[in-house]
Order: C-alpha cells, then sequence, then structure tokens
C-alpha cells in the first residue's frame, strides 16, 4: 500500500534539506504543501506559476531523485498551483500541471500571484509576463462602506473616492494620507485600491509596503537586477506604498522610488502614499522625492470624535450580528480615545469576557474588562480646564473670552473652546453654552459647525485645533 501523502513528503524533505542550502530550503521547499497521493503520483501544491516553474528549473533532478527512492522509479509529481482567480471567494482556485512536461492552462485569464522577496535574480518578471497577471495585494475587506466617515477623516475619504473614479487624472496626485498610528490610513488606502478594481478592472492596482518595498529592493541589488525591479513597478497604473516614512533609512531604496514616481507621474498613472507624518515634517527623506509628494493632495486622518466612534462600534456591531446596551457602547465610545484599533480591540475583549463568564454584557461588565484599556490616571476634563488652555494658547485674558465682541481672534478662540468642550466633556450643549456668558445651545451648535468648516478650507486653522486637541487629550491622561 502506498504511503500517505503527509509521510512521503516529509521523508522527502528530510533528504533535500541536507543537500540544498538552508535559505534556500526555507524559500523554496517550506511553502510546498503535499495535497494527494493517487498510484505512484505525489500531487504538491506551490503558491504560485513563477515558483513552479523556479522547482522545475533548478530542483527538478533533486525532486525526482528523492520522490523515486520513496516511492519506486514509476514515481510521478504534479504540481496544483493557486492562482488568485480575482473575486471574493475564500479559497484561490488552482491547477493542476504534470511535471517534467508540458504546461497546459484551463483559463487563459487566470491571474497568477505577485511573488516577492525571493533570494533570486529576477522573481518579478516571468517570461511572457502580463500586467493582468499582476496580483494587487489588497485585501478585499478594505473597502469605503466599511470605513466610517466622520470629522476626523472626511478630506481624505471623500479625496480617495475622487481619486477611485478617475485615478491618475485628477490634481490629487500623489494622493498622500497622513496620520497616527491606528486610524484606518491603510484601510482606506486599501479601499480605494479595491474600488478602483471594481470600477476599472483593466487597471493593475498594486499595494506595498515600505518595508517589503526596500526587502525587495535590496535582493535585487545584491543580484544586480536593479533595472529589473525599476521596470516592473514601472508597469502599475495604480501605485499605494504604505508608510513611506520608513524610507529615511533607505536612501538607495528612495533613489528607486523616485525613478519609478516620476516615470508613474509622467504616464499619468496614479500613486497613493501613506505616512505618519505630513511629507513638510518627514525626516530623512530626500528633498526632491518630499517635492514630488506635495505635488498632489495631502489629507489627514485624526483621532475620531465620539460620535465617529460611536458610529464605528455600531457598524462593528451590525457587521458581527450583535447587540448591547446603548449605555455600554456610549461607555466605550468615552473612554477610549486612542485610535479606531484599540476601540475595536476593546469590543472584542468586552464580548469575550462576556462569552467565557457566560454573562450579559452591562455596564458593570465593561467597567471591570475595560480597565486595562483606560489609563488609571485619567482624570475627567471639565469646561474650564478647557477654556483656560486655549487663552494660554492664544495668550488671551480669561475674562475676554466671556466678552460680547465681534473681534476676530476672539470669537474665533470662543467657537474653538465650544468645539472642544463638546468633543471631550460630557457636557449638554445648554451647559457649554452657560460657560460663556449665557449664550444659547444653537450658538454652541453654530460655533461647532465653524470650526469643522474651517478646517476643511484652512490649514493653518486645522494645525491649531489639532494641537489644541492634542493638549487637550495628553491632560486627561
Amino acid at each position: 500500500m502506498d504511503k500517505k501523502h503527509d509521510k512521503v513528503w516529509q521523508n522527502c524533505l528530510s533528504i533535500i534539506k541536507d543537500i540544498v542550502e538552508w535559505q534556500h530550503f526555507k524559500t523554496w521547499f517550506e511553502p510546498i504543501k503535499p495535497v494527494e497521493l493517487r498510484d505512484k503520483i505525489l500531487i504538491i501544491q506551490v503558491p504560485s506559476q513563477f515558483f513552479y516553474e523556479y522547482l522545475e528549473e533548478h530542483y527538478v533532478n533533486l525532486l525526482a531523485k528523492t520522490l523515486k527512492r520513496e516511492l519506486g522509479k514509476e514515481a510521478r509529481l504534479e504540481y496544483r498551483i493557486m492562482v488568485d482567480s480575482g473575486n471574493d471567494k475564500n479559497k484561490p482556485l488552482t491547477m493542476d500541471v504534470p511535471g517534467h512536461g508540458f504546461k497546459t492552462f484551463s483559463n487563459n485569464e487566470m491571474d497568477f500571484p505577485l511573488v516577492v522577496n525571493n533570494p533570486v535574480k529576477n522573481p518579478f518578471v516571468i517570461p511572457g509576463l502580463k500586467k493582468m497577471q499582476i496580483d494587487s495585494q489588497l485585501n478585499p475587506i478594505y473597502t469605503f462602506d466599511s470605513f466610517i466617515e466622520g470629522d476626523c477623516n472626511r478630506v481624505a475619504r471623500r479625496a480617495g473616492k475622487t481619486v477611485s473614479e478617475k485615478p491618475g487624472t485628477t490634481s490629487f496626485n500623489p494622493l498622500v494620507v497622513y496620520g497616527g498610528v491606528g486610524l484606518g490610513k491603510t484601510h482606506l488606502v486599501q479601499a480605494i485600491g479595491n474600488e478602483i478594481k471594481r470600477l476599472h478592472s483593466h487597471k493593475v492596482v498594486l499595494y506595498v509596503s515600505s518595508e517589503k518595498f526596500i526587502n525587495q529592493f535590496q535582493d535585487h541589488s545584491r543580484n544586480n537586477a536593479i533595472n529589473d525591479f525599476i521596470h516592473f513597478y514601472q508597469m502599475i497604473d495604480v501605485l499605494i506604498v504604505d508608510d513611506v516614512q520608513f524610507f529615511n533609512r533607505a536612501e538607495k531604496s528612495q533613489d528607486a522610488l523616485f525613478a519609478i514616481f516620476n516615470h508613474l507621474h509622467q504616464s499619468g498613472k496614479q500613486l497613493i502614499l501613506t505616512s505618519d507624518k505630513s511629507p513638510k515634517d518627514l525626516e530623512g527623506v530626500q528633498e526632491r522625492l518630499l517635492s514630488r509628494f506635495r505635488w498632489g493632495l495631502s489629507a489627514d486622518i485624526q483621532l475620531p470624535d465620539y460620535e465617529t466612534r460611536m458610529d464605528i462600534l455600531e457598524k462593528k456591531m451590525k457587521n458581527d450580528g450583535l447587540e448591547m446596551p446603548k449605555e455600554v457602547v456610549k461607555y466605550i465610545a468615552y473612554n477610549i480615545q486612542s485610535n479606531v484599533r484599540e476601540l475595536e480591540g476593546a469590543l472584542i475583549s468586552l464580548l469575550a469576557q462576556s462569552s467565557l463568564n457566560k454573562r450579559e454584557i452591562d455596564l458593570e461588565l465593561a467597567k471591570k474588562v475595560l480597565r486595562n484599556f483606560i489609563k488609571t490616571s485619567s482624570r475627567e476634563i471639565t469646561i474650564e480646564t478647557i477654556q483656560k488652555m486655549v487663552c494660554d494658547y492664544y495668550n488671551l485674558p480669561y475674562e475676554r473670552l466671556l466678552q460680547k465682541t465681534r473681534k476676530r481672534e476672539i470669537v474665533q478662540a470662543r467657537q474653538i473652546t465650544m468645539f472642544l468642550a463638546k468633543q471631550f466633556t460630557k457636557n449638554s450643549l445648554k451647559t457649554i453654552g452657560e460657560h460663556f456668558g449665557g449664550r444659547d445651545h444653537t450658538t454652541v451648535i453654530h460655533s461647532c459647525q465653524t470650526v469643522k468648516d474651517l478646517m476643511d478650507t484652512d490649514g493653518l486653522f486645522r494645525e491649531s485645533v489639532v494641537e489644541l486637541q492634542q493638549k487637550v487629550q495628553l491632560a486627561a491622561m
């Protein structure tokens, strides 16, 4: 009786491991999965067409010898190649190819995944490579529908929608999305990429992290294949590069990115970048690159306000079919202010504890579970605290903030203070108005809307408000 496919393959690997170099073994043999043993035919699954071709070219004799040692001289090897189907199915399509023979394809429109980070001279350019054979590397779960819009990200999201509708033809090229950790930059830019693929199926979209780009470049540099590397990226219609701040430690990779950027931009292709800082604040990146980053639109994503945090939680609960008391959702949204990632993490932890302890979710359980997420030294911010901060920031006497005056600098400071009071305190609009010389709630509503509108249109004003928001948050810690 034939041995099981797992056992046969493990025996083959034990021999191969002693023959090939460790790094080559890790790269070319560990990813292989045995699928089936049929008579004397062992079927193995490989990640891509390129992977299969490389094995056939470099290791076919070794594979044949080890397999014949296990199964006899009639032993044969067949491959099952994973293929990107371009759809939302959980399992990728596969195609079966006999070893040591002619390759047949059952579907000429199948897309082959992009192979990256392989220690060979040319891990990208496959003979006869067509642009449509490049996998986008996008996660299909990242869409505009799952990205909650709020004051914190409205400009970036709407710019992204515009780019996805008309990639490479708007003034938003490049589109640079910047902001802190866990605020949704990667989600947004991948949503743009997925939307472009949906609306423009002929466009070749590629998402790559800066770290992967740098590692690829270094591999190609060691193998004297930099021209191949650059040529590959110049084939892309929409290039998305995540976390460009990490290029600050890779001078030569910046040279390659500069060449790729110029070619794509001049060819009317779309570039989308993310960073933890505005291009003007990036350190260690060549000025010629920074100047190009500033050619298009730089849009920031800020910490989500209370309303947006509520929307994020409710959307998450709806998608997962979950329910919990409104007071609990409000408690989470009010107390988790750091970023979206921690907000969702707090929700998951609460659900897990409820399930493990077989206990209904209530406010008491939420307070117990969220102790690890909420700093113990946090204290409630008052309207008076915010008023003092704004007065110190603008060097205004406290009493001037409460006076009835039309002087622009005082009116604007008062509007910002009301905006921050609404964002960071639990007070009602009426209570906030009373702290400003007895003004009513409609004045507070108007002030908050004015601040939001100015933040969308005035960059310097936005920077001032963001700085004050950060000061208030620090005071709460």
